[in-house]
Order: C-alpha cells, then structure tokens, then sequence
C-alpha cells in the first residue's frame, strides 16, 4: 500500500489505544448518570446554535474532544429523569455488539456475507414466535425499525389477501386497510406509500378509553365497501403510542377472521409483553395474528434500531419480493430462509441480530420479563400519583409505561390551559433536569411520559409532578 494515511486508518494499535479511551469515557457517562443527582439529561440548545457550534468544531476542534462534545450535546436516556421518548436505555452489552457488527460489517443480503449473525436471527425470530404463541411453521426477520417491519407487514398482507397480483401486475382497482385512529403515524404512512391514498387508510373511532372500538368495525368496512374499496387487512395496537392503550386484540382477530381479512399487529411498543409473566395479558389474542412487530430498542433493553416481524405462516415471509438478482441471489425450490435479501426491504443490513442473542444468553429470558414488568409497574403507579394529585389530571388509566397528564388550574379555559401545559413542557426541556414530551387528544394539550429506564424511581415521579405543579403556579401568579 503506497497511502501512509490509510495505513494510519487501519493502524489496529491506535485503534485499540482510541477504543480503551472511549470504553472509559462511555463508562463514566454511565456511572454519573446513575449516581449524579444534579446531572441534566439534555442540555438544551437551539438548532442554529448547535449547527454553528459544529460548524465551529469542524475547522478548530480537536478530533480528541470529539466524542466527549458528542455526550454533551445528546440527550442522554440513562439518566433516571429521561421519560421522553420511546427509546431505551440499552443494556451496555448491546452496545457493544453494535461495534462488532460495525468493525466486521456483514451485510447479510446472502448467507456467505452473514453467516453467524444469519443462523442467530433465525434462532431468535422462531424463539420470539414462540413466545407469541405461534407453532413451528412460523418465521420472522429482524428490520430496521418498526416502520419498516409495519410496511412489510402490511405488503405482505397485500399478497396474501387482494385479488390480484399488485406487486407484477399493479392495480387500479382502489385498496384499503382499517386501523385505529389511535395507531402510530407510520401505519399511515405505510399505507401512503403503498398508494392507498387518503380514503384507503379507513380510520376505526375509538372508545373513551382510547381503545379502537369494535362495534364500529362492521359499519367501517361496510361503509369502505360501499366506496368500492377493497379491505384487505386490520391493524391492531399494542399499544397506541400516544396514550399508551391496547386494542382489543381478539375482537379483532375475531373480526378479521370473518371477513377473511389480514390481521396485523404493531407491537413495536408494547408487544414485548409476551416476556412478562405479569403483564402478558396485555396483548392477550396476539397469537391469532398472520403478522406481529415488536421492537427490540424499545422494551428490551436494545440499542436502535432493531425490530422484529413474525408471520404466524411463515411462508408469507418469503413471498413479498420477487425480484431476482442473478449475480446474488437464484431460485431455490427449498425455503432458503439464510439469504435475506429476499425477505426484506434491506439488501444491506446490521449484525443486529447479535444484541438479541448476547442479552439472551447472558440473562436469559429473565431480563426482558424484568424490564418490562418494572416499567409497566412504574407506569402504573405514577398513574395512582397523577390521579390522586387535585392539580392533576390524568387522561386515561395507564395501561403501560406510557402515561399523559396535564396541570390544571381552576378559572382557567381550555385554552389557557393548553397554554400553560405547553409552557411548563418548554421550561422542563430549556432547564434540562427533566425530560418529558407532550401530545395533543381530543383538544386538550397533554404533558407525557414513557419511563423506559429502569433505575427511574418513584421519588423521580414525584420530584417531576412537584416541579409542574411550581412552574405552572409561578406562571400563573406572574
């Protein structure tokens, strides 16, 4: 090699003198953020600002500082006083999988350029369907993400399901599925992509309890047949992101079944109940699913992005895509589950695979029962705290982790109230000491919280509902 930079590149001592250093560095990160009180979770800055910061570091940092800037300017998820975002706090051994699968970078379109990481994801899918209550002939992929994981859901379901073959021959004849009108966006969004179009995504009303309400779904789909529109799948929730609520997922099974209809289930959230022994009544039904997603970066202690799709008849994993690629891939008479790339969106894809595995047989089950269970126990109470709390008001009995509240104020109008909740969220996020998201239902502006790190602790909950209750009183009275 004539380059000596690239030799410098690939120099493995000064990699190994740069990976002690970071080790140590994440390390420290990790411990104050469990044993520092005063520690913030995020130290706010606005967009121009950060970006002329970088801009900045780019022409006069030292690439030494880098990683350290880095830490501190993110919002960092293993302090207990994180309960924004849908994301975990990742177990640091996922994280180090995640270097692996980095440094190596197997792609894992075809067995050859993915070998171990390729039987791994297959022995953690069929152990997943398992768990799901799916029999033998199940088989699952790991994606990049819940989003990705619903669309493929939902392709599938149109192979399976419409009259004519969309993906070789299109169609014009006008497509539809039902969901929530409580389902995340990217249900939504999926169906956008695939053309259905704004009449296509037939939205179910919901109960007072946030749940899709099921004696709505027959006057849905007569109404959508009635527009000539072909229904060929039902998504269910578990649970909907923005309150945290689970469908009734036997009514829905129960319904799809009728109609001969593709049952699909976004678990990406919540469909890790299935590892807890306490909570795995949740979704209870989910076994009489054709698809179902669950997140492995959300309940289970993963670092993003990785989600599971399981289909109940695994055979439909393989029928998706049919494109063929001679100088990759050729036909097979046999299952060929080991080449990938015929399964997914992704020609191109991590080592996840290898968190799943490694968290799996270093704790065992166990660890993901524990999480969830300890997540779903602290959702439960900070509900009670809220409830009980005269300045509170919760918007629906917590059913997970996720839990949505508001300040009130007598005299106030809705409006008003509106204003104030939004000002006590922006004030939280500037301070940095918390951080809490915020989403709007049915009118009301709604403080939220999903407790996703495990060290979180009732006397965080209560310092939080505490320094509300200040912010929104100083406001008031100034």
């Amino acid at each position: 090699m004539k380059s000596t930079l690239l030799k410098r590149v690939y120099q493995p001592e000064l990699f190994r003198e740069q990976g002690h250093a970071l080790i140590d560095l994440l390390a420290n990160h990790l411990e104050s953020c469990q044993q520092k009180e005063d520690k913030k979770v995020i130290n706010w800055n606005l967009p121009e600002d950060e970006k002329t910061f970088w801009d900045e570091f780019l022409q006069q940092g030292s690439e030494k500082e880098f990683f350290k800037e880095v830490l501190s300017h993110t919002t960092h998820v293993h302090n207990p006083r994180y309960i924004g975002h849908q994301v975990c706090a990742p177990a640091p051994l996922a994280a180090l999988s995640g270097l692996v699968s980095s440094i190596l970078n197997n792609g894992m379109a075809v067995y050859e350029m993915g070998m171990a990481p390729t039987a791994i994801e297959r022995i953690i899918t069929d152990l997943i369907a398992g768990k799901i209550g799916f029999d033998k002939d199940s088989r699952g992929i790991l994606t990049s993400g819940g989003t990705l994981a619903n669309l493929t859901a939902l392709l599938a379901a149109r192979k399976a399901k419409v009259r004519v073959d969309v993906w070789k021959e299109g169609s014009s004849n006008p497509l539809a599925i039902m969901v929530s009108e409580e389902a995340h966006y990217c249900v939504d969004r999926a169906a956008r992509i695939m053309g259905l179009g704004s009449d296509g995504i037939i939205k179910v009303p919901v109960t007072e309890g946030f749940e899709i309400d099921s004696s709505e779904l027959e006057s849905s789909f007569q109404k959508a047949k009635d527009k000539g529109l072909e229904v060929f799948a039902v998504v269910g929730s578990a649970p909907s992101t923005a309150t945290g609520i689970y469908d009734d997922l036997e009514a829905l099974a129960a319904f799809s079944k009728r109609h001969d209809l593709w049952f699909h289930v976004d678990g990406a959230h919540g469909g890790a109940a299935v590892f807890s022994e306490k909570y795995k009544g949740t979704v209870k039904g989910i076994h009489l699913a054709d698809s179902v997603v669950i997140d492995g970066h959300k309940m289970m202690l993963m670092s993003t992005i990785t989600t599971a799709l399981i289909f109940r008849e695994g055979m439909h994993s393989h029928t998706i895509f049919s494109q063929e690629a001679e100088y990759l891939l050729q036909h097979s008479d046999d299952e060929d589950w080991f080449n990938l790339a015929k399964r997914t969106f992704e020609c191109t894809k991590t080592m996840m695979s290898l968190q799943w595995f490694l968290l799996l047989k270093t704790y065992g089950e166990e660890v993901f029962d524990d999480n969830v269970t300890t997540l779903y126990d602290l959702g439960q109470h900070f509900g009670k705290m809220v409830l009980e709390d005269p300045d509170m008001e919760l918007a629906v009995i917590p059913e997970s982790n996720i839990v949505c509240f508001r300040y009130l104020q007598s005299g106030l109008s809705q409006e008003e109230t509106n204003e104030v909740n939004k000002r006590i969220r922006k004030e939280l996020l500037e301070e940095g000491r918390f951080y809490i998201v915020q989403t709007r239902i049915r009118g009301k502006q709604y403080l939220r919280c999903t407790i996703m790190n495990p060290f979180t602790t009732t006397g965080h909950l209560n310092e939080l509902l505490s320094l509300i209750k200040s912010k929104g009183r100083r406001g008031l009275s100034s």
